[in-house]
């Protein structure tokens, strides 16, 4: 049941907001000295690591095994983790950092219709002009490029960036259905999944990453330790002191903070369908969501 939110809350989001929204900036200062499947697979095993020893530290039980559950964390380790880090890594290959954040904002309208064909979760006719509205800004944040395929990388990169947001979108209604688990648990074990799945990927095709010292090897640590792990933790105590309808704000950050950080850190061009995406995206979330956000900030 979600409870007011404390200053603690607010600070909590914005720090979320922050950390989500540069992690597209450090993605591509990571992949200026490693490849794409290095930059996921070390992010996703760092993460691994500081998860299971804090979980060992917190006094965490392992969960009750059953065929199902573990079904569901395979699946949902694989698409959370090793596939959209991946993606997101190649993309950024080819694509600005803030085409990357942009592209997370559909997440949420992405869920919906899923959640309407694969939960109990139904969507309403306001939910409905929400999300063809948010879609459009998806169209027009790809823009005429992906006419292009074939021509060059950058239309696989932006389609490959899209695609990572689905892959989430898609874990993310099959964790509603999950069997019950621990919440830090869950997060640990789904890394493992995705490191499991990515590092034999990352020898056949990269081999064994030497350490550099260069601002990419920081980068990648950075990548591991704070918005993998450490804005996990951050997120779950969120929802549980503040609720999931208070942490749906972060969804309206990201790609304020990408552009941010890409534009002044990477000195990238925002081309202007950027703005007109994000307005359209962000619009059509406002959108299918307006009953839970009246409600969070008629109540605070």
């Amino acid at each position: 049941m979600d409870t007011q939110p404390t200053l603690n809350n607010w600070l909590s989001i914005l720090a979320l907001g922050v950390i989500w929204g540069g992690t597209f900036m450090v993605v591509s200062i990571a992949l200026e000295g490693y490849g794409p499947l290095t930059v996921a697979c070390a992010r996703t095993t760092l993460g691994a690591i500081a998860l299971l020893s804090l979980m060992k530290a917190m006094g965490r039980q392992w969960p009750d095994w059953s065929p199902r559950l573990i079904k569901f964390l395979i699946v949902i380790g694989a698409l959370n983790t090793a596939l959209p880090f991946a993606l997101l890594s190649w993309g950024q290959q080819y694509v600005p950092s803030a085409f990357a954040g942009i592209s997370m904002a559909a997440l949420p309208l992405f869920v919906l219709p899923l959640a309407h064909f694969f939960s109990d979760e139904k969507m309403s006719g306001r939910k409905l002009v929400g999300v063809c509205l948010g879609f459009t800004g998806a169209l027009v944040l790809i823009g005429p490029g992906v006419l292009r395929i074939g021509t060059g990388w950058e239309p696989l990169g932006q389609i490959a960036c899209v695609a990572a947001a689905l892959s989430y979108a898609v874990s993310s209604v099959m964790t509603r259905t999950c069997p019950p688990i621990d919440s830090v648990v869950m997060a640990a074990l789904t890394l493992v999944v995705g490191s499991v799945c990515l590092i034999p990927a990352m020898l056949y095709f990269e081999g064994i990453p030497e350490w550099t010292g260069t601002r990419a090897a920081w980068a990648i640590l950075f990548l591991g330790f704070v918005p993998t792990a450490f804005a996990n933790l951050l997120r779950v105590a969120t929802i549980r002191t503040a609720g999931s309808v208070f942490m749906t704000l972060v969804n309206y950050q990201v790609p304020l903070w990408s552009m941010l950080f890409g534009a002044w850190i990477l000195s990238e061009d925002l081309p202007w369908r950027f703005f007109a995406a994000l307005a359209l995206i962000l619009t059509g979330l406002a959108i299918s969501q307006w009953l839970s956000l009246k409600k969070l900030f008629v109540r605070g």
